[in-house]
């Protein structure tokens, strides 16, 4: 591969989605976890990920002109064309359409949105330290 920003522009990489707690002040993370370090945020999901592309271009950019090595997407294979088919109930094709519209988005980038969403929930829950649950206290008769 020509080692210049052009021939790594249109890679895809894998994004990171995770929510930012209000402590942290809200948002959302996107990170390219191939691009040590290749990170941005947003206020929505869709925001963060349209900005960890600019920074995308920004890490390989400055990894190029110090003789770094670029890794390659892992997902540019053949093995997940990113491409698969759904069938929905009519009335949920529906109320997503209708959801898509209202956000001026399309009905892809909707759902793309909602999976990007659970699974960046499902990746904290599974991180989250597990406690003991609490044993319920006896109560005294009197």
């Amino acid at each position: 591969m020509t080692k210049d920003l052009e021939s790594y522009k249109y890679l895809k990489y894998g994004v990171k989605l995770v929510p930012i707690s209000e402590e942290d002040g809200g948002g959302w993370l996107a990170e390219i976890p191939e691009l040590k370090g290749c990170m941005s945020d947003g206020e929505t999901p869709e925001e963060a990920l349209k900005n960890v592309e600019e920074a995308k271009l920004t890490w390989i950019s400055t990894a190029l002109k110090r003789g770094q090595i670029v890794p390659l997407p892992s997902l540019e294979t053949d093995e997940y064309s990113g491409k698969f088919t759904l069938r929905l109930p009519k009335f949920l094709h529906k109320e997503l359409s209708l959801a898509a519209q209202k956000d001026d988005i399309s009905l892809n980038q909707y759902i793309l949105s909602l999976v990007a969403l659970n699974f960046g929930k499902s990746s904290i829950i599974s991180e989250t330290p597990k406690t003991s649950p609490r044993k319920p206290s006896k109560s005294r008769s009197q």
